[in-house]
This record gives C-alpha cells, sequence and structure tokens, in this order.
C-alpha cells in the first residue's frame, strides 16, 4: 500500500514487503509521479524499495481523506500501472477496522 498522507521517505514496513510510504513534504502525488518515472536502480537508492512493476497486481495507494489516493491511482493507470487500486476508505476507515 502507498501512504500518501505521510510526509517522509522509507522503506518497506516490516513483515509487509509491498508497503512503501510517498511524499518528502510538498505533493506527494507529484513526488510519486516522477518515482514511478525513475529508472529501477534511482527508484531503489532514492525509496530504499524495489519499484513496483508496471503489471504488479497490488499496488494500493491511500491517503488520509481518499481524495490523494484517488488522484495516485489514475496517475499510475495513466502511467501503465495495470494493477494500481485505490483503497476508497482511506486511512480512517482502514484505521477504524484494524483497531
Amino acid at each position: 500500500m502507498c501512504d500518501l498522507g505521510r510526509r517522509r521517505r522509507r522503506g518497506p514496513y516490516p513483515g509487509r514487503s509491498t508497503s512503501r510510504v510517498w511524499g518528502r513534504g510538498g505533493d506527494a502525488v507529484s513526488e510519486l509521479e516522477s518515482a514511478l518515472q525513475m529508472e529501477p536502480a534511482a527508484f531503489q537508492a532514492l525509496y530504499s524499495a524495489e519499484k513496483p512493476k508496471l503489471d504488479d497486481e497490488n499496488l494500493v495507494f491511500f491517503c488520509q481523506m481518499g481524495r490523494r489516493g484517488f488522484q495516485a491511482t489514475q496517475l499510475a493507470q495513466s502511467l501503465g500501472y495495470t494493477g494500481a487500486r485505490n483503497y476508497a476508505g482511506a486511512y480512517q476507515e482502514w484505521s477504524e477496522k484494524a483497531g
């Protein structure tokens, strides 16, 4: 899952190899666009994570309220990431169900 609400760069969460947190301040969706267009080695060096593949089936975006997650999903799909999906319930729903 790609959390667009956080504002720091870090690698995968422990035990969840497909989780990544996007954003270093400013507009995380804009950063996502440049990140998804990077060469895999540059992506790895910057994010300490493997760059998603165009055909990855489980590339899920979310944010605090849902708008940026939706925008990120549309962006990823426009760049050819066919498995990009939006967690429409956003972080709020996830935290209610996980708690």
